[in-house]
Parts: structure tokens; sequence; C-alpha cells
């Protein structure tokens, strides 16, 4: 059996505690505010960029670095490991393309290696999901081949729920038009929103009052779920400078839905770009995306 790691990007939002504990090799997504980009050597704690965006500064994301994604995938493969990628969304980001990209070099430069790069047709935590569970795979002793095929199944059913409590971002990024933005924002209207089965956003619909778009994101998820679910399986709460709001929304998912084992994390900065301060979502395993 050959020897084999999972790889993500800073989208993924991993724990560095599970980053440490799997030894991941974590490709930098980059943001910047003027002319300065962060993302890689240089970075901002979260609480910093948030409160820079309330503040009216306006932050750019950027896509991943081909000769930092090369520089990556060399230092394992020189290793002798073969690399199976966890990636951003291919639907929000040009990012995956730029990894499948410098793979495909690497390959005729390693003819040895194998590097699969995974579209997961989602974001943030969802990604770390997938990391935990090509990690488990591997711990169980499967097979590359194996791992690829459980990981490809186990990504049409990492489901994403999140709310906005600014409609400005999204509406700075296309998702909505400015219209909707002032007539949403005039009523207190908060938005909801869902990673489809393409890995793109989509709206959901609105409600009134923050407390209510909480939640909602709680009983959208139940919705949701699976009719027996393992709750074993992680449960991931994303926030955009709003952690007390996110533990509220852990102990409404302990109690309504019966999982305890709850990651909670920052959105990256390079994803808060558009989703801004505020910003909250629940990522969890449910029923197949078909939609």
């Amino acid at each position: 059996m050959s020897n084999y790691c999972i790889t993500t990007d800073s989208n993924s939002d991993l724990p560095v505690s599970l980053a440490e504990k799997y030894h991941t090799v974590i490709i930098p997504q980059y943001y910047s505010f003027g002319d300065t980009v962060y993302g890689d050597e240089l970075n901002m704690e979260p609480a910093e960029f948030y409160s820079r965006m309330k503040q009216g500064e306006l932050p750019n994301s950027q896509a991943n670095n081909p000769a930092v994604i090369e520089e990556k995938f060399r230092s394992v493969l020189e290793k002798g490991c073969d690399i199976i990628h966890i990636a951003f969304s291919s639907s929000l980001s040009g990012s995956y393309n730029n990894v499948c990209m410098v793979a495909n070099e690497l390959k005729e430069e390693f003819p040895q290696s194998r590097i699969t790069v995974i579209d997961s047709l989602n974001v943030s935590l969802a990604e770390t999901l997938l990391v935990i569970h090509g990690n488990d795979c591997i711990a169980a002793g499967k097979s590359y081949e194996e791992t690829v095929a459980s990981l490809e199944e186990y990504k049409t059913h990492l489901n994403v729920q999140f709310t906005v409590d600014d409609l400005f971002h999204l509406q700075r990024g296309g998702r909505v038009s400015k219209a909707t933005a002032a007539i949403g924002t005039a009523l207190n209207l908060k938005p909801f929103l869902f990673v489809n089965a393409q890995g793109a956003l989509t709206s959901a619909g609105t409600v009134r009052g923050r407390k209510k778009s909480l939640s909602t994101l709680v009983s959208r998820m139940k919705e949701t779920m699976e009719e027996n679910p393992d709750l074993s399986i992680p449960v991931g709460i994303v926030h955009g400078n709003c952690l007390s709001e996110a533990e509220a929304v852990a102990e409404m998912v302990k109690k309504e839905t019966g999982f305890t084992n709850i990651i909670i994390n920052d959105i990256s900065p390079s994803i808060g770009t558009h989703a801004g301060p505020g910003a909250l979502g629940i990522l969890y395993y449910g029923k197949k995306r078909t939609i």
C-alpha cells in the first residue's frame, strides 16, 4: 500500500489543532487591503480583519499562487508521499483550476507519484469535514483509490446553511442587487444561502431579524439531516467575528439534533471578504445534495 496524505487550502478553515494532528499541508488563499496582500507569511487575525471591515475598509480576495502550490506539493512528493487534495469549490473560485494545472505539471516530473485534486464543491469547514474523513480512511487502512472514492461520495452529503448580517457584502460580490440590498437593509431582512450540488451559492429566502435568522439556520439543518444520522460525525459552525452567537447556535444544534461534536472556527478572511462581519454558517453531513 502506497504512502499518501490529505492536503487542503486555507479556505477550509481547518483548525490549527487538526492541522497539527494530521500534519496537513495547507495551500494559502490570499486577500488584500489596498496594496497589502495577506494569506501566506503575512497574516491578519480574524478579529482585526472584521473590525477593519466594520470601519468601512473593503478587502479583496485573490486566488492561490501556482508557485506556492508547486512548492507545497513538491515538499510532499519529495518525501515519497502521494497526494489527495481537498480544494475549494470550483464554482466559487479559479483556485481549483490552478491546483489542477500545477498537479498535472508535477505528475510529469514525478511519474511514479499520484496527485488527485478533489473539487469539494463546498466551502469552509465542509472542506475540513472532508479532511477529517480522508484521514479517517487512512487510519482505517484504506487504499488510495478507496479513499478517493469515499471522499467523492462523502462530499455530496456535506451541507452548508448560512446567513449574513449585512447585505452590502453580498451585493458587492454580485450575489444580490443593489436595490435588494438597500430594501433588505431597511426592512432588517436577513438572507439565507446554501451551497448547491454544483458548489455555487444559492439564495434560500429571508427572515426579519438576527435572532430569527439564527434559529432558522438550525431549522434548515434539521430539514436536511438524514433520518438516522451518525451523531459521531462533527458539525462545523463558522462565524465572522461573532463567537458568542456561534456558541449559542452550537447549543441549539446540540439540543435540537443530538450532535455533540461541534467544531467552531472563524471564517477565513478570504471568504469573509464576501460574507462580512456577522456571517454565520452551519456545515454538516446530511441528505445528499441534489439541487
